[in-house]
């Protein structure tokens, strides 16, 4: 069985270029988060797990990981 030249795919150069963004924003929200450290360990205990569950969720919406994923697959936003 040979392969059909007409499905031969090139390799996209947005794929690496996206996985780099998104490991940077990662890492940038990251740090922005463990900044506020120092705040947020002034908070009882139980004040503070909902609000490193609520930082730690919240950065799939904020950050624009979608349209990043979709920019990566199509070439288009």
């Amino acid at each position: 069985m040979s392969i059909d030249p007409r499905h031969y795919h090139q390799p996209s150069w947005r794929k690496p270029v996206g996985m780099l963004a998104i490991v940077g924003l990662i890492a940038l929200w990251a740090v922005m988060v463990a900044s506020l450290s120092g705040l947020i360990g002034t908070l009882p205990v139980w004040a503070q797990t909902p609000l490193y569950v609520v930082l730690g969720i919240v950065w799939i919406w904020v950050l624009p990981l979608r349209r990043l994923l979709a920019w990566m697959e199509t070439g288009r936003w």
